[in-house]
């Protein structure tokens, strides 16, 4: 299998120390990457859940550089000690509580400064309490703060520094003498013990502010500290401590002063010498650091923007817009070098003081929340079969390529040329990418929408495939091509230049480049798109369409119906079947004679249907979030969700909220399923194997044809091969059987026509006793359940005999 998509900036990078490479937390593993080419080159694999932190432990002297340690923590409940340049795991550390954050200010202070002892050493770490939480005014405090000696694998015992209402991230200082969190209104820091100990006295101290603080950063000499908070506003106060850390701790304080009027801005009590506010950011701010000198200070939030602020002065000036919302700053060992993680999923590594992007690593692009004009659509997400990539709708008005073997991304296709600003309102969307079988031709449909009921515009776009770059170049734009209608789907024709667009207006239409008569492997000088044909039934809204393996059949689903089109000739060749709801996806099942549908609504629908009979082969009452067929075979794979009846039961399920089925369209009994989490805004696609990526992700040692791709609602995605033998272990129909997947999803016989009656072979069966009333029996002898129904031979004298007339015989 071959897992990728995975986010790099859910926790803070570190630099290793010759500032060489760049270990990145990556889902259930640290990913380490390069800092000159910006590739990954090695992994720490072991975790079982979402690593939360990486400490790399730094050179004591200039010849200690080349060491590589480094420290993890995870939600699994484990800190894991790492020598990763073999890679190899040294030391596991179970403390049972799943770990949000963790800091080692022992590892600063011994490099600052140098002991011939060996002390022990400790870490500070943030729990989510999952166990037996303690309660303030009636609210559960599942956020600790806890001490660990790493030197002797335990917990500090009974020490609990803090307990707040959620887990919170912990700061340290440069020297390794302070660390704090930022806990709603309040600061709390810590002043680390300088005879480190499972029992030393950890002193402490509390500032307070009027609003939520998001953000702290300690100076590097002296004892001054600035926190960020949700209105854009940043907090500096200086001498804090002075009363209660003042034993001579090496930084420069201030002088001690209780007179609340020589303490400008210093709230009640508060432990400190003054408080300044600074104001620039209009929206909250998530990252603080100290210049190295402690001359500046460096401030970033939801604009993209880097401010430098003198610390002296206030005075302020602006480093070029990074383009996406700031989260965290990394330092390197190397002054030239830093890194800063953005919330687009890139870390960008930046010349010191310049700020000038040197190099970028580029996640997949996380998913984004679209207006609800998009919902009834599919995910979004496109797939480029035969070279492995994806195309994905980006918040910045582009559509990025990703390799799903490489697992970095390829290019960004700019669809709208606007300058995007994080936080803007927004005014265009996106709805629509879909690319052609060979990924040579792109098609894009966007939506301005409309400004107080006005200007609302759909834009169509069609893009060629550069034979030189490779990189996609706009070649036609069709401005509202179903008139004021909004654009449902978008399919290529898989031999020709040729495409289809269905609209919620109650068309579609067939657009072709260069009147398609060259094939898709010659050029196309001065290519552009036309209108070939439009079609329309009844009026119906068009909600999806797709063209059959040979292009020689167009289907379209009007709403409810699916009409089958010679493209060509623009003719209706026949209308099949009926579903409950409106069908939202159409795909041919490979080579074979089968239509696959999927309908949304509260009847949803995955209908297969015979295009030899015309008509529905069978069906499964289940929400189909994505359809993907292999082009060469009759298998299919559908991504259904679980319904919310089966999701109750945690323990079989373990969070899973899908299932991905494989079916070979001529039978209802899916050949392979497998359960899955995030489905919802999945997507499904079979993938040509490269040879070259399965050698390295060691996979089935046998010829692949063609493998399934699995991305879910986060972006994180799967590959493996459908019949291969580690699927097979995983898939739940061969352990469990149908029978399971029938009860949760209702499944057969019972999606259509609902569960059957107990029968329970041990009750008494009742022996039937007509009941047939003695007149106008044929009224009732027919009622009821045809179970009940009396034999044939009972039935037949009683019927007969209602149809005589009875006559009675005077005698006189």
């Amino acid at each position: 299998m071959i897992r990728g998509g995975r986010s790099y900036v859910l926790s803070p990078p570190a630099f290793s120390n010759d500032a060489k490479r760049l270990l990145v937390c990556t889902a259930n593993s640290v990913t380490i990457f390069s800092t000159a080419t910006g590739l990954p080159v090695l992994s720490l694999d072991g975790h079982t859940a979402l690593v939360t932190a990486v400490i790399v432990v730094p050179a004591s002297t200039p010849a200690s550089k080349i060491l590589c340690y480094c420290w993890t923590a995870s939600l699994d409940g484990t800190i894991r000690y790492w020598d990763f340049s073999v890679p190899e795991l040294i030391k596991i550390i179970n403390v049972n509580l799943p770990i949000i954050s963790m800091v080692i200010p022992s590892l600063l202070s011994q490099t600052a400064e140098t002991n011939d002892k060996s002390p022990k050493t400790f870490a500070y770490l943030s729990f989510e309490n999952t166990k037996e939480p303690e309660k303030e005014s009636g609210k559960a405090l599942l956020g600790q703060i806890k001490k660990c000696n790493l030197t002797n694998s335990r917990m500090a015992g009974g020490m609990t520094l803090s307990e707040t209402k959620q887990p919170e991230i912990i700061t340290v200082s440069s020297s390794g003498k302070y660390f704090g969190i930022q806990f709603k209104r309040k600061l709390r820091i810590w002043k680390v013990p300088i005879a480190e100990s499972e029992r030393a006295v950890v002193k402490k101290i509390t500032l307070h502010h009027t609003k939520n603080m998001n953000v702290l950063a300690f100076h590097p000499t002296q004892r001054i500290v600035a926190a960020g908070d949700v209105t854009g506003r940043i907090l500096i106060w200086r001498g804090f401590g002075d009363r209660t850390f003042a034993d001579g701790d090496g930084l420069v304080s201030r002088k001690l002063t209780n007179n609340e009027e020589e303490r400008p801005g210093v709230r009640g009590d508060d432990d400190a010498d003054s408080c300044t506010t600074w104001h620039w950011h209009s929206a909250e701010v998530n990252v603080l650091f100290f210049s190295s000198d402690g001359a500046y200070l460096y401030s970033g939030g939801k604009e993209g923007v880097l401010v430098v602020w003198q610390l002296d002065t206030g005075r302020k000036k602006f480093l070029p817009r990074i383009g996406s919302p700031l989260l965290w700053f990394t330092d390197s060992p190397d002054p030239s070098l830093s890194s800063i993680s953005c919330a687009d999923n890139q870390i960008h590594l930046l010349k010191m003081p310049s700020m000038e992007i040197l190099k970028s690593i580029s996640g997949i692009k996380l998913p984004r929340s679209f207006p609800e004009m998009c919902n009834g659509l599919q995910s979004g997400i496109a797939f480029d079969c035969n070279a492995g990539l994806v195309a994905l709708r980006t918040e910045n008005y582009c559509i990025q390529l990703y390799s799903l073997f490489d697992d970095r991304g390829i290019s960004e296709v700019v669809v709208c040329e606007r300058n995007h600003q994080p936080g803007d309102e927004v005014t265009v969307v996106v709805t629509l990418a879909v690319l052609s079988l060979d990924g040579s031709m792109m098609s894009t449909a966007e939506v301005k929408l409309p400004e107080e009921g006005l200007g609302g515009l759909v834009c169509l776009k069609f893009w060629a495939l550069g034979s030189k770059n490779k990189e996609f170049s706009l070649s036609t734009i069709v401005y509202d091509p179903h008139r004021d209608a909004g654009i449902s789907a978008i399919a290529f024709h898989p031999t020709r230049p040729m495409a289809v667009s269905s609209s919620y207006g109650g068309d579609f239409k067939v657009w072709v480049c260069n009147n398609g008569i060259q094939e898709m492997d010659k050029p196309l000088p001065n290519s552009g798109w036309t209108c070939h044909a439009v079609g329309s039934y009844k009026k119906k809204p068009m909600t999806a369409a797709t063209f059959s393996s040979d292009g020689s059949v167009l289907a379209v689903a009007a709403e409810t119906v699916i009409t089958l089109w010679d493209a060509d000739k623009n003719i209706l060749v026949a209308v099949i079947g009926e579903t409950l709801m409106p069908v939202v996806n159409l795909a041919f099942a490979g080579t074979s004679e089968y239509l696959v549908s999927a309908s949304w609504g509260s009847k949803p629908q995955l209908s297969i249907w015979s295009m030899s009979k015309l008509s529905v082969s069978w069906s499964y009452m289940l929400h189909v979030e994505a359809i993907a067929s292999a082009a060469d075979m009759s298998f299919f794979a559908a991504l259904a969700l679980l319904p919310e009846s089966s999701k109750c039961n945690e323990t079989s399920l373990k969070g899973r909220d899908g299932v991905i089925l494989l079916f070979n369209a001529s039978d209802p009994v899916p050949i392979f399923t497998w359960s899955v989490k995030k489905a919802k805004g999945g997507a499904l696609a079979f993938i040509q194997a490269n040879q070259f990526a399965i050698d390295e992700n060691e996979l089935d040692g046998k010829p692949h044809k063609s493998l399934l791709a699995y991305i879910n609602g986060d972006h994180e995605y799967l590959l493996f091969d459908p019949q291969g033998k580690e699927a097979k272990e995983h898939s739940t129909i061969r352990q469990e059987g149908l029978g399971d997947l029938e009860e949760a999803g209702k499944f057969g016989y019972a999606s259509i026509y609902g569960e059957l009656p107990q029968f329970d072979p041990k009750r008494k069966q009742a022996s039937w006793v007509p009941s047939a009333p003695l007149e106008r029996p044929w009224e009732t002898v027919f009622s009821g359940s045809s179970h009940n129904l009396p034999p044939l031979t009972k039935l037949c004298s009683v019927f007969l005999e209602s149809l005589l007339e009875k006559r009675t015989v005077n005698v006189d």
